[in-house]
């Protein structure tokens, strides 16, 4: 699984494919074809071909926040649609956290689920790698927004490093 933030107002609300349309999805979708989890490098709709494979992405929000950073009741309103995709999920092995926003929307998943002691030790930092109750592996990135791609924070390089690590850890 691919963790995002939430569905982008110019992308995916537009397009109906997560990271479809926008700028984070142009940076993402490229690795994920060269890592093997997509048919192409270009997403511009749900109907342009795309596959995915052993992959599902989704977000911890479920509607475009504004200024693109959801209020902590709207993270709470939608915890109930998290819990249930992650419960239809039965072969899930892995989670690639797209940002500090997914990775505390993990944890707050996993604690409603499984029960989860002191989080300070799953700290957020690109490339972290955890092990959660159940058995779940984590995998923290930068999110792939423009704000980290145009700046150098995250590179095509550092982004695809972590998804390979998950496809090997998926195995």
């Amino acid at each position: 699984m691919a963790l995002g933030l939430a569905p982008g107002a110019h992308g995916s609300n537009r397009t109906g494919r997560p990271f479809t349309g926008d700028g984070s999805g142009d940076f993402l979708y490229p690795v994920l074809y060269e890592a093997g989890f997509a048919s192409q490098p270009k997403a511009v709709s749900r109907d342009d071909g795309m596959k995915l494979t052993d992959l599902w992405i989704t977000a911890v929000a479920r509607c475009a926040p504004p200024g693109n950073k959801p209020a902590p009741d709207e993270l709470k309103n939608c915890a109930v649609w998290l819990d249930d995709e992650f419960a239809l999920l039965k072969n899930l092995r892995v989670v690639v956290c797209l940002g500090k926003i997914a990775f505390d929307g993990l944890l707050g998943h996993i604690a409603r689920v499984h029960g989860l002691g002191p989080r300070g030790e799953f700290q957020f930092g690109h490339g972290a790698e955890y092990e959660l109750p159940g058995g779940l592996k984590v995998l923290a990135s930068y999110h792939p927004s423009l704000q980290n791609t145009n700046t150098g924070k995250l590179t095509k390089a550092m982004f695809l490093e972590v998804f390979k690590r998950a496809r090997v850890l998926a195995m």
